[in-house]
Parts: structure tokens; sequence; C-alpha cells
């Protein structure tokens, strides 16, 4: 199937009260070449559709009649028939603090209100990427057994990542919750990557790096951080620490293959 004819069978739900942004999101859609669009004005709705028939991607505003997108994506990732669901915020809402949680959550993008047609094409294509299985190609690893210690305190996030590296043929995937317990796992296991978030408790992922770089028996293993403040200036103190990669939150597949590649290869 190529790539053209797997968008245009793509099936989204657009979740939006403002009858004005539902026509301008519609348009942008169907000129990227969606041509399945639903309509949800509210949680509730879009509960009820997500659990009869449920979309590629479900698209929603942040401020809805009845709750935010914060509350929909809890309600989402909460249900075990849906918490794998692609979802994608288009929002005015600009506070970081308020959109941490869906960042943590597994979101797929975060358009701003105007947003441009090639941002929404990117985030389309991340849709895909996770739809569509396609193995990574490394020199040196058989993607099927590479050991991966996958490090974050958002059990949500933890979900996403996996399922992201699954999709690339990824599938022996350990976890841990902070720097602490990795550590506890890398004296006890051996691992080929370690992806770890930057915020968390007991042990971040700087003090992590800083052990696993200090440690010969551990110094080898290639770390990709993947962190909401990806451009924090803190961070680029980090990679000059001993991070091979840092990527941000929310992360396409595509990026993270590419990191990936650039890593292990």
């Amino acid at each position: 199937m190529s790539t053209y004819a797997a968008i245009s069978d793509l099936s989204f739900l657009l979740v939006e009260p403002s009858d004005t942004q539902k026509k301008i999101i519609t348009k942008a859609l169907e000129e990227a070449g969606i041509k399945q669009i639903e309509y949800a004005n509210n949680i509730q709705e879009a509960v009820a559709v997500i659990s009869a028939f449920p979309p590629d991607l479900v698209i929603s505003s942040m401020y809805l009649p009845d709750g935010s997108a914060n509350d929909l994506i809890d309600n989402i990732r909460n249900n075990e028939s849906t918490e794998n669901q692609c979802f994608m915020l288009i929002s005015s809402e600009r506070n970081k603090e308020h959109l941490e949680h869906l960042r943590q959550s597994g979101v797929l993008a975060i358009l701003p209100k105007p947003f441009s047609q090639k941002d929404l094409k990117r985030a389309i294509h991340a849709t895909l990427d996770l739809i569509v299985e396609e193995e990574i190609n490394l020199e040196m690893f058989d993607p099927k057994t590479l050991r991966v210690l996958v490090t974050d305190d958002s059990l949500m996030a933890r979900k996403h990542i996996s399922k992201t590296l699954n999709t690339m043929g990824i599938g022996e995937i350990e976890f841990a919750e902070n720097g602490k317990q990795a550590i506890t796992l890398l004296n006890e296991m051996e691992f080929d990557l370690i992806v770890t978030d930057y915020n968390m408790p007991e042990m971040d992922g700087r003090e992590l790096t800083e052990a696993v770089r200090l440690d010969p028996a551990l110094a080898h293993i290639p770390i990709l951080m993947v962190s909401s403040n990806s451009e924090d200036s803190q961070l680029s103190n980090i990679a000059q620490e001993g991070v091979d990669a840092i990527c941000g939150k929310p992360f396409e597949p595509s990026v993270v293959r590419t990191l990936l590649a650039k890593i292990l290869n």
C-alpha cells in the first residue's frame, strides 16, 4: 500500500465544540488527503464513538463543554480496549503546565491554533508510522533481539514509548519507574539501549546517565533521553555529559527511528 493510499484510508475523530473550528480543521484534513472524518462535540460523545468504532486518530480541542482534553485522554488511556488510541491536540493553549499532562500521556502531536498544513501532515504521518509496522534497519543489531530498558515515572509514557518501539520490531523491553529502579535492573540484566525520561522522582535522568557513564560495566550502553523540556539549556548540558540523543515529548516515531539508527549504528 502506498503512503498516499494509506493516508486516504485513515479514519479520524474530530472532537471540537466550535462549528467554525470544525470547518477550518476539516478543510485542512481534506486537503491533506483524509476522507473519513467523524465528529464529537464533547467527551461523552467522543468516548461513545471511540468505544464503538475506534478511529486511527483522535484530534481534540483543549477545552470541551464537559471537561478538557486531559479528562478525555485519561478516559481513553485508563480503558484497556482504547489505551493505545492515537491522540493529537489542536489548541490555542500556550501554558506549558496545562499541556504537560498531555505530553506525558503519549500524544502524537500538540498543534497550535492556527496550525500550519506542514505540521498537520507530520502528525498524520506519525499516525501512519504507528499503524504500519516497519522494522528498523540496524547494521549491528537484530531489532527482535535488541534489549531495551525504558525508564519513565509515567505509566502512560512507558506504554507509548513501548508501542512506538514495537512498531519498529523491538519487542524485548523492560521497564523502570525511576533511575534507582533502572540501576537495579542494569545490574541484573544486559541491555543494548536505555530510553529514559529526564524528570523523575528519587533519581532523575541526569543522575541515571551519570551513574551509567561512571560504571565501567555499563558505560558502553547508548542512552536516548525523552523529555517534555527538550529545549531547556539544562538538557544541552546533559548531552555533553553522556546522553547519545535527546528527543522531545510528544515524539514522532520517524524521529525516534532516525535517532535510534544513528546511535545504534
